[in-house]
Formats: C-alpha cells, sequence, structure tokens
C-alpha cells in the first residue's frame, strides 16, 4: 500500500510556475516508481508527465513538458516535486501523483495509468492565457 496526498494546485497565467508536492507513504521502495499524471476536463485520459524511482535519480517526462517540468523528491523519499515552469493554458487540468511499488511505467515515455496501483486525490492546475 501506499498513501498519497497532492498539494501546491493554484492558477497562474501563462509563463508563470507553479511547485506541486506529493506527500508519499507505504511502500516507497527504492525500486518503487512515482509519476505525475494530469487529466483535463472532459476526458477520461490521464497522462503521464514525469516519473521517477523513489531510490533513484533518474527522471522521465514527456514530450509535452520536457524542459518545462522537473520531478525531484526530498532525501527522506517522503515528498515528490513537480516543478512547473513556462505554464501554458493547456498543462491546465487536474494533477495527480501516482505510485507502482512493482516499478513499473519508469520509463520514456511515461508508462500508462493502468500501471500504477496507488492514487491521490489530485490537485487542480488552471493556466490563463
Amino acid at each position: 500500500q501506499v498513501q498519497l496526498e497532492e498539494s501546491g494546485g493554484g492558477s497562474v497565467q501563462a509563463g508563470g510556475s507553479l511547485r506541486l508536492s506529493c506527500t508519499a507513504s507505504g511502500e516507497t521502495y527504492n525500486s518503487a516508481c512515482v509519476a505525475w499524471f494530469r487529466q483535463v476536463p472532459g476526458s477520461q485520459v490521464r497522462e503521464g508527465v514525469a516519473a521517477m524511482f523513489f531510490g533513484g535519480s533518474t527522471t522521465y517526462y514527456s514530450d509535452s513538458v520536457k524542459g518545462r517540468f522537473t520531478i525531484s523528491r526530498d532525501n527522506a523519499k517522503t515528498t515528490v516535486y513537480l516543478l512547473m515552469n513556462n505554464l501554458k493554458p493547456e498543462d491546465s487540468g487536474m494533477y495527480y501523483c501516482a505510485a507502482s511499488p512493482a516499478g513499473l511505467g519508469c520509463r520514456t515515455p511515461v508508462g500508462n495509468s493502468y500501471e500504477f496501483n496507488f492514487w491521490g486525490q489530485g490537485t487542480q492546475v488552471t493556466v490563463s492565457s
């Protein structure tokens, strides 16, 4: 089991920045994969935008955010961050933190939502033009 809770969402103008946080507890093994997904209104699809292993430093990004978003974690492996720079209106959506204790999904592009067993409740990001 992994418990996840996101925070840090909000409203920002295009070109601005936000940092999301995901507090994690439970099976945060070094080999577990943690990722950020986003879902736009009206869509059933959750797009993986960034991922990393809890115990590693290699990061993985979707093409749509590479160079603008940065995933990182603290040394205690209790919090995973998503720093989002140069935000665009198309970055708007609900952002979710997700984990796979089996380590699935940590690759480029980021794995599919069905590979992640545990999810947070989400945090809303709105980017205005």
